[in-house]
């Protein structure tokens, strides 16, 4: 990554310019850093200030793609590993403004605004670059970063904190802690609401297959369920027997309780005559600095004064 890094910052990589104002939003541990809920937040905010919001995707696994385009409606989701390509096809489809799902690594496009996210979980995660630890990269790589978050799901206050410092020791930009909370969920076809506390004492199964269930299991139990785990692989493509199994555990459980990404490929094929599961929804509440996320974001697309095109 070093080496790969060195070569574009010296130009012997090719780095595309895209056709329109663009944020990045990526990682530096493999998965379940809060990288969709925070894109999602970033195209509401533009779209909420009248832009139309393009959100590019590397194109691996459909249910991403689904999850952006029901979150956002007004938005324009293009997966494309190709992302200058993808930008384009954006560009045609009226965006106004970028947004580049995992993208922090993708050095071979040029970005007005580069967030990297760190999640506070994975300070307890050991230090060691894959395949040996969880990092596609060391903390050397936040000088690459316009801003850093700290998201947390089931980590303490306290420990998103002292994260929060120790990126202010390696870095001069912002950085955030945004909390990722469940404390509603949605009938998976009726769309109802249902607050976390009702599922106090009630028998439920999580399931889910994602990249970080550990998360998502965790922030069930912690309503005060009693909690029965049901994990896939990541971007699992459903079977029928799949299905089945989990409207058996509908008939069974007080409740099945899946997440939004499993939701999208899950909403079209469930029975009619089960019980529906309950979509956890995660809730972004920002702790820490989320007014100077905002001011890069306002920056990315505002003109700049005395500058004619």
């Amino acid at each position: 990554m070093s080496l790969r890094t060195s070569a574009y910052t010296r130009g012997w990589f090719e780095m595309k310019d895209l056709p329109l104002p663009s944020v990045a939003v990526g990682n530096l541990t493999v998965g379940g850093s809060g990288k969709t809920p925070i894109a999602i937040w970033i195209a509401r905010y533009y779209a909420a200030r009248g832009l139309k919001p393009g959100i590019l995707l590397r194109g691996v696994g459909g249910d991403e793609a689904l999850v952006h385009a029901r979150a956002v409606p007004e938005s324009v989701v293009v997966p494309d590993p190709d992302r200058a390509a993808g930008a384009e096809r954006a560009l045609a489809r009226g965006a106004q403004v970028l947004i580049l799902d995992d993208a922090f690594q993708r050095l071979d496009v040029r970005r007005d605004y580069n967030i990297v996210l760190v999640a506070a979980e994975t300070t307890r995660a050991v230090r060691w670059p894959l395949p040996a630890g969880p990092w596609r990269e060391s903390m050397d790589a936040l000088k690459r970063a316009d801003a850093v978050i700290i998201t947390r799901k089931r980590a303490t206050p306290e420990a998103a904190l002292a994260l929060s410092r120790e990126m202010l020791e390696r870095t001069d930009s912002p950085v955030a802690i945004a909390h990722l909370g469940l404390t509603r969920l949605e009938g998976l076809v009726s769309g109802n609401k249902v607050l976390s506390s009702e599922l106090r004492g009630r028998r439920v199964v999580a399931a889910s297959g994602i990249a970080d269930p550990e998360a998502f299991v965790a922030q069930t139990k912690a309503t005060g369920a009693a909690v029965q785990v049901a994990t896939w692989r990541d971007h699992h493509d459903y079977r029928d027997e799949d299905v089945a199994w989990l409207a058996h555990a509908a008939r069974r459980a007080d409740h099945v309780v899946i997440t939004e990404k499993d939701a999208v490929k899950l909403r079209d094929r469930w029975p009619n005559n089960v019980p529906e599961p309950l979509v956890a929804v995660l809730d972004l509440t920002w702790e820490e600095g989320g007014e100077e996320i905002a001011a890069g974001l306002d920056a990315v697309v505002t003109p700049v004064s005395g500058l004619s095109q």
